[in-house]
């Protein structure tokens, strides 16, 4: 089957990653405007837009805050201009999103699909990444554009943007449980929706939910004298979303997802080697 040439956009934790296991070109301009898309289109003549540019703070989303005209730029403008670049040349585009934009009750709600309307506006960011998706979601219904929502990246590569260097810096963890992506599958799923030419909103989240004790007692195991502490959610004192997303579509489409609890030996073992 022949390989669609795609060229990625971004340079940060999941474009470099993407990057290097897709093998395709990547470019970090910066896009202001339509004209800056099209000059990358007619530099690199891709089949594929793959966006993974996003702005989520230095620190952290809250940062957002800060950084209005950044995080609205990065995350509302920059895709809807890729979007339109890419339907007048022709090219599909992809759009790596988040699934940090719903509410969620834990008695009450069931893994939330990809048909949920969003409802988490507290956060600037998830507006930011509400707004895009809206746009994209409305395109994706005629043009060839996909919308791959990651939760919460789980790397094998230790990154001030994996959740697990996060846990073992903070050395506090939440007792919720949540979606993770574990990067590893992402980039699998990533080429199976790419191979079917899928189009519109996936939750790209491995199944089940992940209370992150479980993983900081995976990584005790091999890191003698870690030790960590399990605080209620309300001490943080922080407005996030804790939610867990279906992966039911993702599974429809013939690919096999697998439980969050069975990557994280592996992803444990991996890590500490770097």
């Amino acid at each position: 089957m022949k390989q669609n040439k795609i060229l990625l956009l971004g340079k940060g934790f999941i474009g470099s990653r993407l990057q290097k296991e897709l093998q395709c070109d990547i470019s970090d301009r910066k896009i202001y405007s339509y004209r800056d898309a099209e000059i990358l289109i007619n530099e690199y003549h891709p089949e594929i837009l793959l966006n993974c540019i996003g702005f989520t703070g230095k620190n952290n989303v809250d940062d957002c805050e800060l950084e209005k005209d950044k995080a609205i730029s990065a995350n509302v403008f920059v895709p809807v201009i890729l979007a339109e670049a890419a339907l007048r040349n022709n090219i599909r585009f992809i759009h790596i999103s988040s699934g940090c934009i719903y509410h969620y009750d834990y008695l009450k709600d069931s893994p939330m699909d990809e048909k949920k309307e969003p409802d988490f506006f507290e956060l600037f960011y998830s507006r930011t990444k509400i707004y895009a998706e809206q746009v994209l979601r409305i395109l994706s219904t005629k043009y060839p554009i996909l919308i791959a929502r990651i939760r919460v990246p789980l790397d094998i590569k230790p990154h001030p943007r994996n959740i697990l260097t996060k846990l073992i810096n903070y050395k506090k963890v939440i007792d919720m449980p949540n979606s993770l992506t574990y990067i590893p599958d992402f980039i699998k799923a990533l080429r199976h929706l790419i191979k079917i030419e899928a189009k519109g909103i996936y939750n790209v989240v491995n199944k089940g939910a992940l209370i992150y004790s479980e993983l900081m007692e995976i990584y005790k195991k091999y890191a003698s004298g870690f030790e960590y502490e399990v605080i209620d959610k309300n001490r943080l004192n922080l407005v996030r979303t804790n939610l867990i997303l279906s992966t039911e579509k993702l599974e429809k489409t013939g690919f096999k997802v697998r439980d969050i609890h069975e990557a994280l030996e592996e992803c444990v073992q991996e890590y500490i080697k770097y």
